[in-house]
């Protein structure tokens, strides 16, 4: 195992980086504006409470106690039965997989940072056949950024801990701050603005249901980057005596800052310029082209600066992903650094060509199973049930089964009176409101 390890505030910044995805960007605004505006707000922040910050701690707490990968710290922290725990430390495996599609959207990321210097679709009908074209016919451009994006982000991790991750976000994740406020500044000078606090911050109660409260559930838990190793892995690389709680605290606050941050911004310029909100790729790769180009000469430059700061959240959290697994390798097979990543971005850039393929005319047939080809079904298994099962293997082995006492030694002393009440959540509500959210999400209810 390496002996590099992170200091604090690059274990903050790149718990962050992880965090800070597409999600923030793309979904939180959009949901936030769909789901009852301010009230959904005010939900949401209770669920990062109640299940976010209950589960990021279990999970910083596992990987700072077990010191190695995911697999063995289940294996070396359970009191008994560790030949059948370890398996819950392939959650892992999960974050791999997401790799394979999340890669080809930060190659999308990039080509458009490149299409920003120079045409901008003129309307949202351009805009939209545009990306279409790209998703459905241009299979060359879309492997040719995969790739980019496969090397650059294989790279990082091959530099390893301090030299590759840690520098990485200390550079980066500054940088995405600086340009969403920069972007931020800028949309409060225009008159759209208050129609976007209005938009996301306004309590329309009216619109708040029971599906209200799985949403915010589920968007605080996935936003996260909780149930597939990373924060995990990342924590086995804390400097001894670190303050777990404070961590937390400060990554789900980076988290839910720049989301906020980001929708006032974008849906500022969608009103600002009468463009249309979309949900999901539609907000970035749609609507907000078109209102990047009724904005004139600056318009270029503001797409430029965006879509940086979008590529800087996919990589950050690209790279998240994909080192827990390549940790695992180091660890339990005494792979090189090299070797590991090499195998490990192998797999997700293959799976990822398979992946653009079955959204390409010619191949999309037969690369469909049921009603979704494999870009949709690697989503929705990886969303809708990986993720909340691991979420909720956490809960219940740090609640039921780690030994209550090592617990407390840690963590007491930082939470205080809080301590027990941090307890029970991890114990009850989180796994029964990840279990309810992986329900709703397959359709069971």
């Amino acid at each position: 195992m390496e002996i590099a390890r992170f200091s604090r505030i690059g274990f903050i910044l790149a718990a962050a980086g992880s965090a800070v995805g597409l999600g923030n960007i793309w979904k939180f605004p959009y949901v936030t504006g769909e789901n009852g505006g301010g009230a959904f707000v005010l939900i949401y922040l209770l669920t990062v409470v109640l299940i976010g910050f209950s589960i990021m701690l279990a999970e910083i707490l596992m990987g700072y106690l077990g010191r190695q990968d995911t697999v063995t710290a289940f294996e070396k922290l359970a009191p008994k039965n560790k030949g059948a725990w370890k398996f819950a430390g392939f959650q892992s495996f999960t974050g791999l997989t997401i790799m394979s599609f999340y890669s080809v959207v930060v190659g999308w990321i990039f080509h458009y940072v490149v299409t920003s210097f120079s045409a901008l679709p003129s309307t949202v009908a351009e805009a939209e056949a545009s990306f279409m074209s790209m998703l459905q016919t241009d299979a060359l451009t879309q492997i040719f950024y995969h790739t980019l994006a496969f090397i650059f982000i294989t790279f990082i991790i091959v530099k390893g801990v301090k030299k590759g991750i840690e520098n990485l976000n200390l550079v980066l994740m500054p940088t995405l701050m600086l340009i969403l406020l920069g972007l931020f500044f800028y949309a409060t000078t225009m008159d759209a603005f208050a129609q976007a606090v209005d938009f996301m911050f306004n309590p329309k109660w009216e619109k708040v249901n029971s599906h209200t409260f799985i949403t915010a559930i589920g968007h605080a838990f996935f936003t996260l980057s909780l149930g597939m190793g990373a924060i995990m892995t990342y924590s086995a690389s804390l400097e001894k005596d670190s303050s777990l709680v404070k961590s937390a605290f400060w990554v789900i606050f980076l988290d839910t800052t720049i989301a906020i941050v980001a929708g006032l911004t974008l849906f500022t310029f969608l009103y600002q310029y009468d463009s249309h909100p979309a949900q999901g790729p539609g907000l970035v790769f749609i609507s907000l082209p078109a209102a990047f180009y009724a904005m004139g000469a600056i318009g270029n430059i503001i797409a430029v600066l965006f879509f940086s700061a979008l590529a800087f959240a996919g990589v950050t959290s690209s790279v998240s992903i994909v080192e827990p697994m390549v940790q695992y390798f180091i660890d339990r097979f005494k792979w090189s650094r090299l070797k590991a990543a090499l195998a490990m971005g192998s797999f997700f850039y293959l799976l990822g060509l398979v992946a653009i393929l079955s959204n390409i005319e010619g191949f999309k047939d037969v690369l469909t199973f049921g009603s979704k080809n494999l870009f949709d079904w690697l989503d929705f298994v990886t969303a809708s049930i990986l993720l909340p099962v691991a979420g909720v293997a956490v809960s219940i082995f740090v609640g039921f089964v780690m030994d209550k006492q090592k617990i407390e030694a840690v963590l007491k002393p930082q939470l205080g009176s809080a301590f027990e009440a941090w307890y029970f959540s991890l114990r009850y509500i989180a796994p029964i409101g990840l279990f309810i959210v992986m329900l709703s999400l397959v359709g069971i209810i």
